[in-house]
């Protein structure tokens, strides 16, 4: 039998057991049966946090911790790896954490505050282009006192410090097994995290088991996961039908996502939750390409995209149109692309052009990934290609790369112009403009925009209540509208397919749309 479930209505899941015919289901904390086995198309592209600002958060959240994180259901940072953080100052200049005692990393070895303040110095130290670095711009400098606190001063007021800790790429690092100015490359995992890293095998799966000695929030409700990634979602879904995985998460395509719900006979003993997304889809321009780099060219195709074709061409009802970088449900959402742009128009689009003195279509190169978002991206870009040809203003040419080479290639400024998917550091309106401006902009292409960077994003971090920040985030909108550099596309929603016996679904999403391996379990029937 089959089953939706939508998180904003949770409490339908209830009548799961009734349906199945299974009964009241509990979970297998107890560790009888297989492991949890979990499939995506979100593979690792490091196994190293100070070089890690994608997907690979996935895997380091589970083996890793961070002295503050989103437990399930919170949109605050709470205390893991620390018993107690907070602002010393009404400022937001200087933050003190205190540890949980008697924590220690996989390999036995003690953490303290030193091998926090450690783990943070590298970050900024190793400097990965397109890496973490880049939430850290406030930070002056770490302190520590005695063997359990840290202090980190600022040097500028940040409210938003704490979510920025509570990021994957802030993770607890052993110092002994984690050079303080180069990247780990050996394939292994030292954290502390509620799983161990017992193997791995890139591209092809994780095995994650039971951290025996961990101490912080989660509330594990398995023993083990193996975490399987494909280079497609159809052998994925295929696989879960089969039943040789139990979960799927990242990188269902539509039509799978609508063939799970149609086809009743096929999906016999599966359910999907669907979660209200904060991931967005959008296009960057890189201002050293010859065509890209105008203004004119660039505005011109805002001009001519037709998000409502795409979504409903491509993904079926599992998105919709966003007509600004910040999505719909965050603080500071605006629709300032349509409020400029309107409906699609290709003769304004010419008109734009040939005030320019562009009279001959523009010829421009655009990439996306294979691996990264869902087989839905090549048809989604094929769908951008004909719209853009179809007005007989652009001759496009479509390349693509797996995520590894695409992420060498776009942050070495190689691609004109590229698709790019952000899922959220945190639930606020600063980290959907934040990390795409400034010289260490996480597109590899600087962006550099004072207003944003030097007026009104520090305007906006001095604000503790988050929820006040709107007209900061508004204006800057506003000039990313006018630059045209990032050209949002769509919000998404995203889905857990699961086998009708896997409980915890629903519950294991946190605010990063990371997905919290220990939640799963395995049910059990009457």
């Amino acid at each position: 039998m089959f089953y939706r479930t939508s998180l904003q209505a949770v409490a339908a899941l209830a009548s799961l057991s009734v349906l199945a015919g299974c009964g009241l289901l509990s979970d297998s904390s107890s560790g009888e049966g297989r492991p949890i086995s979990v499939g995506t198309t979100s593979s690792p592209s490091t196994l190293d946090p100070a070089a890690a600002w994608d997907g690979s958060w996935e895997l380091m959240r589970n083996v890793f911790q961070t002295l503050v994180s989103f437990p399930t259901g919170s949109t605050s940072p709470e205390p893991d790896a620390a018993e107690e953080c907070r602002f010393t100052d009404s400022s937001s200049l200087e933050y003190r954490c205190t540890l949980r005692s008697g924590l220690k990393f996989s390999n036995g070895d003690k953490i303290d505050a030193e091998a926090v303040k450690y783990s943070i110095d590298r970050i900024k130290k190793i400097k990965v282009k397109g890496g973490p670095a880049g939430l850290l711009g406030s930070l002056d400098r770490v302190e520590t006192k005695g063997d359990d606190t840290v202090f980190f001063h600022l040097g500028k007021a940040d409210a938003t410090f704490p979510f920025i800790l509570a990021t994957p790429a802030m993770s607890i690092v052993a110092p002994d097994d984690y050079p303080s100015d180069s990247i780990r490359d050996d394939g292994e995992v030292t954290g502390s995290g509620p799983y161990v890293l017992d193997s791995y095998e890139p591209g092809k799966q994780a095995e994650l088991t039971e951290n025996s000695g961990y101490k912080g929030f989660a509330d594990r409700k398995n023993d083990a996961v193996t975490i399987r990634y494909f280079d497609d979602s159809t052998p994925m879904v295929e696989a879960l039908k089969n039943k040789e995985i139990d979960a799927t998460y990242r990188g269902l395509a539509a039509e799978e996502v609508s063939g799970l719900e149609d086809d009743k006979k096929d999906t016999d003993g599966l359910q999907i939750v669907e979660s209200v997304g904060a991931d967005i889809r959008f296009l960057v321009f890189n201002p050293q390409d010859p065509a890209a780099g105008k203004l004119a060219v660039r505005q011109a195709v805002a001009q001519v995209v037709n998000r409502d074709a795409l979504v409903t061409k491509v993904y079926q009802g599992t998105a919709e149109p966003l007509y600004s970088m910040v999505p719909k449900g965050i603080a500071g959402h605006t629709t300032s692309f349509f409020d400029t742009y309107g409906d699609p128009d290709v003769a304004e689009a010419r008109a734009i052009l040939s005030e320019e003195g562009i009279t001959e279509p523009v010829e421009m190169t655009f990439w996306y990934t294979t691996d990264r978002y869902g087989s839905s991206t090549a048809a989604e870009f094929a769908e951008l290609k004909r719209q853009l040809e179809a007005s007989g203003l652009f001759r496009i040419t479509l390349k693509s790369a797996p995520w590894k080479s695409f992420q060498e290639g776009f942050t070495q400024g190689e691609y004109p112009v590229f698709g790019r998917g952000w899922f959220p550091d945190f639930p606020d309106p600063d980290n959907f403009v934040a990390p795409f401006v400034g010289q260490d902009s996480v597109t590899g292409t600087p962006y550099l925009t004072e207003e944003i960077t030097q007026d009104l994003l520090p305007s906006s971090r001095q604000e503790s209540d988050r929820g006040a920040v709107s007209k900061q985030f508004k204006r800057a909108q506003e000039i990313l509208v006018k630059d045209v550099r990032l050209l949002p596309l769509w919000q998404g929603k995203l889905y857990v397919a699961a086998g009708e016996d896997i409980g915890g679904g629903e519950r294991a999403l946190d605010p990063q749309t990371v997905m919290q391996m220990w939640e799963l379990y395995r049910k059990t029937s009457w």
